[in-house]
């Protein structure tokens, strides 16, 4: 979790539409998820419920974070996406993240999970991202990684070649986000790719609230 982090805006404005399903008050419901997305282990995120008088399983919470469906605010419009591509590792597994962070606010704009790395997938990452914002006139701060080199071309975005500066952001984030994903693994053992691919949404929504 980034030091000297703070909720922006009011944790009520978090919507969950699955809600009314639940006997856990509502703002209580909304900071536990905001806590443990941000890096609260499910155990002392069920320990700040029973400071309130109110007792969950650890497995509760673990499922809000899915049935929450929070994505990452949609609709930007960024001069500059930094893009990146790491290997996690999901219980034996091994996957391929991409990300695409705006420099200028450290905010995750985009995530996706695949089984492996080629063009087609990078190609397929940029369509994502392109879908959910106004990317056409942005830079994209790229490393060496020669799939999302040649998938900037295939889209005609601009793009410059980065190791250091504005692009440091998306390093960061991704250290972070592999922190969290091995615990992730650790709480939830086999957990499916697909469920990793809505925690990372979910993780996302999190992370643009605290920074």
């Amino acid at each position: 979790m980034p030091e000297n982090t703070y909720l922006r805006g009011s944790i009520d404005q978090t919507e969950l539409g699955f809600v009314e399903r639940e006997a856990t008050p509502r703002l209580l419901m909304k900071l536990g998820l905001l806590l443990y997305l941000a890096g609260l282990s499910l155990s002392n995120t069920v320990s700040i419920f029973e400071i309130f008088g109110v007792e969950r399983a650890r497995s509760t919470v673990h499922n809000w974070a899915h049935e929450a469906d929070l994505q990452p605010e949609a609709g930007r419009c960024p001069d500059h996406d930094a893009v990146d591509e790491t290997v996690i590792r999901l219980n034996d597994e091994q996957y391929w993240l991409y990300a695409a962070v705006d420099p200028e606010t450290n905010e995750l704009s985009y995530t996706k999970l695949e089984p492996t790395k080629t063009k087609v997938l990078a190609h397929s990452f940029l369509t994502g991202l392109s879908e959910k914002h106004d990317v056409s006139d942005a830079v994209f701060l790229v490393d060496g990684s020669r799939s999302l080199q040649d998938a900037c071309q295939r889209h005609s975005f601009d793009f410059r070649y980065e190791t250091h500066g504005n692009r440091n952001a998306v390093e960061r984030v991704l250290r972070e986000i592999k922190r969290r994903t091995t615990c992730f693994s650790n709480c939830f053992s086999n957990a499916e790719a697909e469920t990793t691919d809505d925690w990372l949404s979910s993780f996302s929504f999190a992370w643009n609230q605290l920074i």
